[in-house]
């Protein structure tokens, strides 16, 4: 079998055909070697900066010092993945990280140095991408539950409104409060853009101030006209005697949902971790739980498991103020039987009446039903 001579010009040929930047300069920092790479990635050609000096290159001086200092430092006279900024024809400035040593000729005299560079914005983009989606995640959980607590109180004052104010104040009123709801929708349209923007791999900027930028979160989708609703009937109160848990660790949305079902005059005991929920469980009769997902002790879906292991019969209902459910929460306990809608917050209030209305409804037919199938096999048995 030949063997392949891998002699001074294949070598050079390789250097040459590299993707990456590589620049070689004598001891007095002229440029005597510039690849294919360099020349994709800066711009010059061969003719424009070989025999020019380093500073060609560089933002100025100081920075190809600062790179040479280094690699002049170890007792190995080379650097291995140090950040530095090379500057191209077009004068943008590009961050690289550049690995390169010290050439010394036969008698063992500095003769130059060689640097291989890698543009490295691709890497900071998904790097700031990464950091724009956990901030994304937070920012989500930060900013919903203040949210829930606004909505929920703005459900309060809807309907004390109903019976102190004549028709025309209520127009007034109303339209106020209308304000506040469209505004909630701003900002929750503006934390799922950056949530989008985050898992679809993009970063969007846009100018706001000469030279600086900022990402855009500006949402991409169209505003809805908020119509008002007239609450329920101030004499209609389907979940009157419904005794419910509400168990979140935050505060203000215990609170606020609480008072949102004790005005519908529900039963209402509160919990703020998932260990007094339990206490409360094991000694009073509860017809529902509304649980938060993300609580200290434990998750949503574990809390869920252990109610379901000793209280087989119980809704539970998850809410979370977290747009991505990055660790399956909410799918797992779907797939573990958990019944209804999954709320994420902040949760609509007349959407959770009506699934407070449909639990209490199944809850009664099994009663009903149970009821029936007792009557039943008592008739069987007495023939």
């Amino acid at each position: 079998m030949k063997t392949l001579s891998l002699n001074r010009t294949y070598f050079q040929r390789l250097l040459e055909s590299s993707p990456d930047i590589i620049i070689a300069v004598d001891r007095e920092g002229m440029i005597t070697f510039y690849n294919d790479g360099a020349r994709t990635g800066l711009g010059y050609s061969s003719e424009e900066i070989i025999g020019q000096h380093c500073t060609r290159i560089y933002p100025s001086l100081e920075e190809a010092r600062r790179v040479m200092k280094a690699m002049r430092e170890g007792d190995n006279v080379r650097i291995s993945s140090f950040e530095t900024v090379l500057r191209d024809k077009a004068g943008e400035l590009i961050p690289v990280m550049i690995s390169g040593s010290l050439i010394h000729d036969d008698d063992g005299k500095e003769a130059g140095s060689i640097g291989f560079a890698r543009d490295i914005r691709r890497m900071r983009h998904a790097q700031q991408l990464a950091t724009a989606g956990e901030i994304a995640v937070s920012l989500a959980h930060e900013i919903n539950n203040p949210l829930e607590s606004i909505i929920n109180n703005i459900d309060l004052l809807s309907r004390c409104m109903e019976g102190r104010l004549n028709e025309a104040e209520k127009v007034v009123e109303n339209e106020r409060l209308d304000s506040i709801r469209n505004s909630i929708d701003r900002v929750q349209a503006i934390v799922r853009r950056l949530d989008d923007m985050t898992r679809k791999g993009e970063y969007e900027t846009r100018d706001y101030l000469a030279g600086k930028r900022m990402a855009d979160l500006a949402p991409r989708e169209t505003p809805k006209e908020r119509v008002h609703e007239a609450p329920h009937s101030p004499d209609s109160f389907p979940l009157e005697g419904m005794s419910v848990i509400v168990l979140d660790d935050d505060v203000a949305v215990v609170n606020s949902l609480a008072d949102i079902l004790r005005a519908e005059r529900c039963i209402v005991n509160c919990a703020t971790r998932p260990s007094a929920a339990f206490g409360i469980l094991r000694n009073v009769t509860v017809d529902a739980v509304i649980s938060d997902v993300v609580m200290p002790e434990m998750d949503g879906y574990d809390f869920y498991l252990k109610v379901k292991e000793e209280m087989p019969n119980l809704p539970v209902i998850l809410m979370t103020a977290y747009y991505y459910d990055k660790d399956h929460i909410l799918k797992r306990s779907r797939l573990r039987g958990l019944e209804g809608a999954l709320f994420k917050k902040p949760v609509n209030p007349a959407k959770l009446r009506s699934m407070l209305i449909q639990l209490k409804h199944k809850a009664q037919q099994a009663k009903l039903d149970a009821r029936a199938a007792a009557i039943a096999a008592k008739a069987a048995a007495q023939q």
